[in-house]
């Protein structure tokens, strides 16, 4: 296992602490007839899953559920977890585990937050610039949808 070490806070000694990933949860939002999709405002900028960090103290259902809000302004009701992803190299920026919900929303979809468009997609019409490795869970959701539908 991975230790930095970091300064005390009330003490100034240096203390050794493992390095952990980051917990990040994404939301497959069912609306209408598709997927709600949002167009990043800050780089990676691409089309990516409504999502972000889990803060501490917060569950992952919270998180989700606050992160589609601000993300989306849609009230969203999850229906289950789907599926968690975790290679070190999903996000080029920093080691994150990222647990996918499904859920069904309210209201109208509107870019809020970090999320410059948002959009409905089905998947024919999945944008080709997909974020981190949005396109993988989005692949492996249809297919679950697909299987689902038989």
């Amino acid at each position: 296992m991975t230790k930095i070490a970091i300064k005390c806070p009330h003490c100034q000694n240096d203390v050794e602490v493992y390095k952990s990933p980051f917990l990040t949860v994404d939301i497959i939002i069912e609306f209408e007839v598709g997927i709600v999709l949002i167009k990043r405002k800050y780089p990676p900028i691409a089309w990516a899953l409504p999502g972000g960090f889990v803060d501490y103290g917060e569950s992952l259902e919270d998180a989700a559920i606050r992160e589609a809000k601000e993300e989306t302004s849609l009230d969203v009701e999850l229906k289950m977890q789907f599926h968690t992803y975790s290679d070190p190299q999903r996000d080029l920026r920093s080691h994150n585990v990222t647990t996918v919900y499904i859920a069904s929303a309210k209201g109208k979809p509107k870019a809020d937050d970090d999320a410059k468009e948002v959009g409905v997609f089905t998947n024919e019409t999945l944008p080709k610039d997909l974020a981190f490795d949005h396109a993988q869970i989005l692949k492996d959701y249809f297919k679950l949808i697909r299987s689902v539908a038989i």
